[in-house]
This record gives C-alpha cells, sequence and structure tokens, in this order.
C-alpha cells in the first residue's frame, strides 16, 4: 500500500513539474465587439449614401464569423453573399480583395482556382498591431464604389486609437 501511494505521489510530483514548467502560454488578442461592427458598417453607409450607392455591408471577426450585416433599401439581393464572400476572403488571405482582382485582370486566372477566394475589389482586413481581426466587405456597385466604400468604414477603424 505504501508503495502505490508514493508512485501516485511520485506521478502526480512528476505531471505537475512537467506541466508548471511548460512554457505554453495563451496569447492575448483584440477581437471586434458587436458596438464597433456597427460603427464601421455605418461609416460605409454614411460614404454609400454620400456617393448615392445601395449596398450590402458586412463585417466578420477573424475567423471569417458574421458580426454584422446590413442591406440597404433597394441593394441588389445578389450582394448579399458577394459582400460577406469577400469580407471572409479579406480575413482569410490577410488582404484587400482588391488585390485579387488585379491578379486575374493581369491574367493570373490561377487565382480563380483558389478555393474560397472572391477576386472583386470590395474586401479589406482589418488591422490591429500586425494582426487580422476581422474585415469589411462590401457590395451591390461596380467593384470601385464597392471598394470606395469598404475603403470608408477601413479608413474610419483604422482611425480609432487602440
Amino acid at each position: 500500500m505504501k508503495k502505490l501511494i508514493s508512485s501516485i505521489v511520485l506521478g502526480c510530483i512528476l505531471i505537475f513539474g512537467i506541466w508548471s514548467s511548460s512554457s505554453a502560454q495563451l496569447i492575448s488578442k483584440k477581437s471586434l465587439s458587436l458596438d464597433l461592427a456597427k460603427k464601421i458598417a455605418a461609416a460605409a453607409e454614411t460614404e454609400a449614401v454620400k456617393s448615392n450607392f445601395k449596398m450590402v455591408i458586412s463585417i466578420v471577426d477573424d475567423g471569417g464569423n458574421l458580426i454584422y450585416f446590413e442591406r440597404m433599401d433597394e441593394a441588389q439581393l445578389g450582394s448579399i453573399e458577394v459582400a460577406i464572400e469577400k469580407a471572409k476572403t479579406s480575413v482569410n488571405f490577410k488582404r484587400p480583395t482588391k488585390a485579387y482582382e488585379e491578379k486575374v485582370v493581369a491574367g493570373n486566372n490561377a487565382i480563380l482556382s483558389l478555393k474560397n477566394v472572391l477576386p472583386f475589389e470590395g474586401g479589406i482586413p482589418l488591422i490591429v498591431n500586425d494582426q487580422v481581426i476581422g474585415a469589411v466587405g462590401v457590395s451591390g456597385g461596380t467593384p470601385q464604389q464597392d471598394g470606395s466604400v469598404a475603403k470608408a468604414a477601413a479608413d474610419y477603424f483604422h482611425s480609432l486609437k487602440y
């Protein structure tokens, strides 16, 4: 019995020692709140209204999950999924969707074979301290119009102090 107890105690000490000496740590990261997502979308909507565009605006988190979505009055239904996919593309590949549009226009059609890439301007990642914490995706006009509205949203976000 003494041997069994000694073995259990020794095993616990070894396990605790390995566990406590481990250098593994959790990381801290910023994330978008619903309130901030609404403000980012409002900046996009302000730009769209100013330019008389009817847009769909989506804000996603760092995993591409939808946080906030807005379809302005008279915005085309087909733009719903497009706006969301633009935001997801920006998060997944950590760059604006315009970068992929430019590659396709330049003749690099291999981009079109990539899964989950929507190569049209209008998706922009939201970055804090070199970390993508989400993205905005806009659809409803030409790619350039979508891009200008998404840029207004991203500019608003990046103007804030973290």
